[in-house]
């Protein structure tokens, strides 16, 4: 095991966090864990062998970028759970902008964070449960700290570095104690104030809003002005036939 971000003073209180030097992946690491977890796990890896993102893509985790995952039981319904995309999304964004000018970040729907205008870090999660209840629910972060990927062709969002980019130097531990803390703050603003304080801090940040964004969904592209999230998370564009919700769908503008 590496060194463990929890020994750090401003480990946020209430979370554990397990720090390995090599898995297949921290999400793989979740599901395992998932079901015995006695509360708020962080799991954290200097090398993945199996990473992965979104609908199946791999993703790479050069040595010196951060691999992580919150693994917890979120006491909710599968709707509620998937708000925590954008907790983590603001949380991502206020650690990022302690190590690079907040003016050259913005979110982007629905999981990743750009640096100017490329993507710096990306949001992936699983649940597992039966019946109206997540059991247990993993958000998994991914973060180009100092190293950019070198598999990643043909992005509409190329990935950068926190570093390539001007950003200060970090390392995985450290930035793990501060994402942590964060995400610590939005699960304290989403219980206390309910999720409309969560879209509305994303919705501040928000790459293109107020402009004409492209949806991928399926084989249908969808054009239209980028409006807003509802109050579930949907994207939500103003197309030549009205308003048009999105539940899931790749973005490019």
């Amino acid at each position: 095991m590496s060194t463990n971000p929890n020994k750090h003073a401003e480990w946020p209180q209430g979370y554990r966090c397990l720090a390995y030097d090599t898995l297949d992946s921290t999400m793989a690491e979740a599901a395992r864990l998932g079901p015995t977890i006695d509360g708020p796990t962080w799991i954290i890896t200097k090398t993945q062998t199996d990473g992965r993102g979104r609908r199946g893509r791999v993703w790479e985790n050069p040595k010196g970028n951060l691999a992580a995952t919150l693994v917890f039981h979120p006491f909710c319904t599968p709707q509620v759970a998937a708000q925590r995309s954008f907790v983590a999304a603001n949380a991502l964004f206020e650690t990022l902008a302690l190590y690079v000018d907040r003016a050259k970040l913005a979110t982007k729907w629905p999981n990743d964070v750009l640096l100017n205008g490329g993507k710096v870090a990306g949001i992936l999660l699983e649940s597992s449960g039966k019946g109206p209840f997540v059991d247990w629910l993993s958000v998994g972060v991914g973060v180009n700290l100092s190293e950019t990927p070198s598999g990643v062709k043909d992005a509409k969002f190329p990935p950068v570095s926190l570093q390539g980019e001007g950003g200060a130097s970090v390392s995985p531990e450290e930035f793990l104690v501060y994402l942590a803390g964060n995400v610590a703050t939005q699960e304290g603003k989403l219980d206390r104030f309910g999720f409309d304080k969560i879209r509305t801090d994303w919705l501040k940040n928000a790459a293109k809003l107020g402009e004409t964004i492209t949806a991928l969904q399926g084989a249908e592209m969808i054009q239209g002005i980028f409006d807003t999230i509802d109050t579930d998370g949907n994207l939500v564009l103003i197309t030549a036939k009205g308003p048009r919700k999105i539940a899931a769908a790749d973005i490019y503008f």
